[in-house]
């Protein structure tokens, strides 16, 4: 999110704008946390992960008195337009808001979930499907010097995208994600040809979301089943280390371009959409499209988990 921060700030004041961040998003607005922005605000902030500006949930802003306390204070402060840098719900408030306030408003998707419908890619994605690569590779080493089973759970609690390219990525010789349904019996089955034939070690990659449950409740419908007394079984959850750490280029690029985007279509005169990168091209999708509609993952990908384990 920093570089997105830092190409917006540029963008505009290079456009001759005057910029002010809020820290904390929508519960800074509500409580009038503004800091003036200039370039030297976003100087040596690019290769750093998280967002200076904080982020905060605010169940304040869900009520229409904090959304038109949060309005009266971007009037005050002289503000008539606003970039939000966010996921699913900062784009579902950020429409809302429009709706209600008329204040522009251009969204800027970040999430490392890479479920956003209008673009091919998220903000985050990369670093954080570059982390879980990184450490299934640290896994594997483990697993293979003991013949055990991994069942390694990455986020993705309502979209398997992560664990789609990181199980591809990693080698993982099954990956579970919310898309598709998980056949417990067909699991067992395929761990065990696997295990007694040439792979005396298996990694399992999970999405958080899949239906059976995480990687610890799929380790237990499996600890359950005699079959399994003598496999060595492991649980390894990755859970927030795929949220922080120094971006990618692949992501600061990415959020450069989508943070100039931002402010261009600002000063164009758009308002209540959100940036995308679609095919290499900067895309605007309208708010309630990318909010309501659901991003499908690409199956070609899914078929080459089988193809390849």
């Amino acid at each position: 999110m920093n570089a997105c921060l830092r190409a917006a700030t540029r963008k505009a004041i290079t456009s001759g704008k005057k910029v002010v961040g809020i820290r904390r998003g929508y519960q800074g607005m509500i409580e009038g946390d503004f800091v003036p922005m200039d370039n030297s605000s976003v100087s040596n902030i690019i290769q750093n992960g998280g967002t200076i500006l904080k982020s905060a949930r605010s169940d304040q802003f869900r009520t229409p008195e904090g959304r038109q306390l949060a309005a009266d204070n971007l009037r005050a402060q002289g503000i008539d337009g606003l970039v939000a840098i966010g996921g699913d719900g900062t784009l579902a408030g950020a429409a809302i808001f429009f709706e209600e306030h008329k204040i522009p408003l251009v969204g800027c998707p970040g999430t490392i979930d890479n479920d956003l419908f209008g673009t091919d890619e998220t903000i985050g994605f990369d670093t954080a499907l570059n982390t879980a690569i990184e450490n299934i590779d640290k896994i594997r080493d483990t697993a293979d010097a003991h013949d055990r089973l991994f069942l390694v759970e990455v986020m993705g609690r309502d979209a398997g995208f992560i664990a789609l390219n990181s199980g591809i990525g990693g080698g993982a010789e099954m990956v579970l994600i919310p898309e598709t349904l998980t056949d417990i019996k067909k699991i067992k089955s395929h761990i065990h040809s696997l295990m007694s034939q040439q792979h005396r070690s298996s990694i399992v990659v999970v999405a958080e979301g899949d239906e059976l449950g995480g990687a610890t409740q799929i380790a237990s419908e499996l600890r359950q089943d005699d079959t399994f007394a003598n496999i060595d079984l492991r649980v390894c959850i990755l859970g927030h280390t795929q949220r922080g750490g120094s971006p990618t280029a692949r992501d600061r690029v990415l959020a450069s371009r989508l943070g100039v985007a931002a402010v261009e279509a600002l000063i164009d005169g758009h308002a209540n959409v959100m940036v995308g990168l679609i095919d290499n091209q900067i895309r605007l999708t309208p708010s309630r499209n990318v909010y309501s509609r659901k991003k499908s993952i690409n199956f070609e990908l899914l078929g080459l988990t089988t193809l390849l384990n």
